[in-house]
Order: C-alpha cells, then sequence, then structure tokens
C-alpha cells in the first residue's frame, strides 16, 4: 500500500510502498478514503510531541471501509462504511483515560496512508449524508469539542459561552456544537477574517485578543462574566480569562498551544468559586453521543481545504496558515467527496 512516511522530526514527507497491515484479533482492516490533519500531526513532525518514535506514518483522523476483519470480529463489518475513533484504550473509566490510553498515529501507524488497523471497538457508521472527507474531519476534533463543552464543561441552553482562538478545527466545532446546543457565543482570534466568519456561524459577538483593551470589551459584551470559557492556548491570557469568569463559572482547558500558564492568585480562583476543568480526548460514551448529537442537529465539519494524499507537505504547509478556518482534509484514491453509499456499490 501507500503511505506517507515521516523518517525524523523535521524531516520530509515521504510517498513510499510499505506492506499492507493484516487485522489481529479484535480488528479491523479498513481501506481508508480520506483523512484528516490536526495539529498533533504537526508537533510530531517538528520533534514536539512526547512520545514519537520514528520513521512513523502520521494521522489520527480517517474514514473508509472495512476491508478485512481478525478473529472474534462480527463478519457483518466486512464492506461497511466507518468512521474511526481515534481515542484508542480509553479504558473502563468515563471521567479519565486508563494507562493503556493513545492516540491513534504515532505510536501506531496512522490515518497518512491507504489502509489501516484499528480495534473493531473504534469503528462506527458514518452519520448519515456524509461523505468521506466529512466524516474524516469529524473524530478528533469533534471528540475533543464534545467532551470539553458538554461531560466536563457542563454546558446549558442559554448559557454565555467563550470559545478562545476560533479558526482552528476544534474551535470550529466548539462554535458549532454550542451554537446547536442554544448558547450564546463570543470567540476570541487574532484575525478579523475569522471572527467575521464566525459571526456568519452564529456567534454572538467576537473580540481580536490582540487589542489592548480586549478583556474591557468582552466584559462590556457581558459585564457579569461568562458561565463558561473553553481555551485551547494557556500562556499569558489564562489569567485573563479567571477574571473573565462570573462567579461561579467554569473554565475547560485542553491544549497549551501558547505556552506555560504565568503564576496566578489561588484568591482569582477560591473568591470567583471558579472550576478549572482540564479535558483530553474522550471516552466511547463521548464519541457515542458525539455522533448521536452531530446526527441530531445535522452538524457538518467546516472544511476549509482539501488535498490529495501526494500533496500532504501542502496540505501542513496550509495547516500552518493564519488565515484558515476549519479541517484540512487528505482525499485518498479520490475518495474524500464520495458519499459512502455511492463508493461502497463500486467496490
Amino acid at each position: 500500500m501507500q503511505a506517507i512516511i515521516l523518517e525524523k522530526a523535521r524531516g520530509p514527507l515521504l510517498q513510499a510502498e510499505m506492506d499492507k497491515p493484516q487485522p489481529g484479533v479484535g480488528q479491523v482492516l479498513v481501506k481508508l478514503h480520506a483523512a484528516a490533519l490536526n495539529h498533533r500531526d504537526l508537533w510530531i513532525r517538528n520533534g514536539t510531541y512526547p512520545t514519537t518514535r520514528y520513521p512513523c506514518v502520521l494521522g489520527s483522523d480517517g474514514a473508509g471501509t472495512v476491508e478485512g476483519i481478525g478473529p472474534q470480529v462480527d463478519p457483518a463489518w466486512t464492506g461497511k462504511p466507518v468512521i474511526i475513533n481515534p481515542s484508542l484504550y480509553w479504558g473502563e473509566d468515563r471521567s479519565g483515560q486508563g494507562k493503556q490510553f493513545q492516540i491513534l498515529g504515532v505510536p501506531t501507524q496512522g490515518t497518512f496512508a491507504e489502509n489501516i488497523c484499528v480495534p473493531a471497538a473504534n469503528v462506527y457508521p458514518i452519520p448519515e449524508g456524509y461523505n468521506y472527507g466529512q466524516a474524516a474531519a469529524l473524530p478528533l476534533g469533534g471528540l475533543t469539542a464534545y467532551r470539553a463543552l458538554f461531560y466536563r464543561g457542563g454546558l446549558r441552553p442559554f448559557e454565555n459561552l467563550l470559545i478562545t482562538g476560533i479558526g482552528g478545527g476544534v474551535a470550529g466545532f466548539l462554535l458549532t456544537f454550542g451554537v446547536k446546543a442554544r448558547a450564546r457565543v463570543y470567540v476570541t482570534s487574532s484575525s478579523d477574517g475569522k471572527l467575521q466568519r464566525a459571526l456568519e456561524l452564529g456567534a454572538e459577538k467576537g473580540v481580536n485578543y490582540t487589542s489592548k483593551d480586549w478583556e474591557n470589551q468582552l466584559l462590556d459584551l457581558q459585564p457579569d462574566g461568562f458561565d463558561l470559557v473553553v481555551d485551547s492556548a494557556g500562556g499569558p491570557n489564562f489569567t485573563a480569562l479567571l477574571r473573565l469568569l462570573r462567579p461561579g463559572g467554569r473554565i475547560v482547558t485542553f491544549g497549551a498551544t501558547a505556552g506555560p500558564i504565568p503564576e496566578t492568585s489561588p484568591r482569582q480562583v477560591f473568591y470567583k468559586q471558579a472550576s478549572i476543568l482540564g479535558s483530553t480526548m474522550g471516552s466511547p460514551a463521548d464519541f457515542e453521543s458525539m455522533l448521536d448529537f452531530v446526527t441530531e442537529h445535522s452538524v457538518r465539519p467546516l472544511i476549509d481545504k482539501v488535498f490529495k494524499l501526494d500533496q500532504t507537505d501542502a496540505a501542513f504547509r496550509h495547516l500552518e496558515e493564519q488565515q484558515r478556518f476549519g479541517k484540512v482534509v487528505l482525499s485518498i484514491g479520490d475518495g474524500a467527496e464520495q458519499r459512502p453509499d455511492r463508493i461502497s456499490d463500486k467496490e
């Protein structure tokens, strides 16, 4: 099979032939039709991810057709269009992952390839009406957003929700899910163009966080503060988010793209009765609930651009562009635009 191989940190992405994997006990072999990029892939490529092994095949997001099954797998899966849950070996406790937990794509083979073997427990039917590209764009970002908003953040209708750094894949799902859940959604970004796009997608207001008075602008919009803030950046602005909370408000954090959080006075937390909640990926129950949510509310992932598998290097460059809004998708064998029912008829 063809795969995109990263031989070393900061090295080139090479398209090469490698042996097609064979499904083991409890596994399925998926013929991939689309994959999607995440910042995790970028960090692995740059050598800044903590558990990287080289050479490797990147990619956590993918969708395709079950081509083969291993022992102890229901034969009914054969030929089925599937979306892959990239949250592997979560464990039995929904509140937190177990010791065996890992994310698909390093240390195991990822989805930037024509085939992949994954546990049968990690494949699900593709949501109705999705093409393969939309299905590939959903898993990691959708799961992360759903757990952060609802399981950890406890978002309720008509609450005031603040999403930082709109424009990325997870932030796009946070916005869409928040609007569908009838929250009043506010966003921040360093790009006025992204703020305008967020308004078009249902956000109430947006503020450019490069402005010196961005905190005051948000407080002018919500003088009593926000019920829930969801942040993926951390860094120097995190203490400002505490000030933006209403008494009894919650912050959910799932990333640190802006670096460590500066020293914060405990008084900022206890006097506000604030809850600071961490979140990472999600459990099988979160993934299933997320699929139910996108089906019930007819959610479609925001896709910024689609590249072919042999254009993966260009896709990475696009992932880093500041004006990008939404997911970057790889089409494998021209499958991204195909609907599962149509492509299945050909196979």
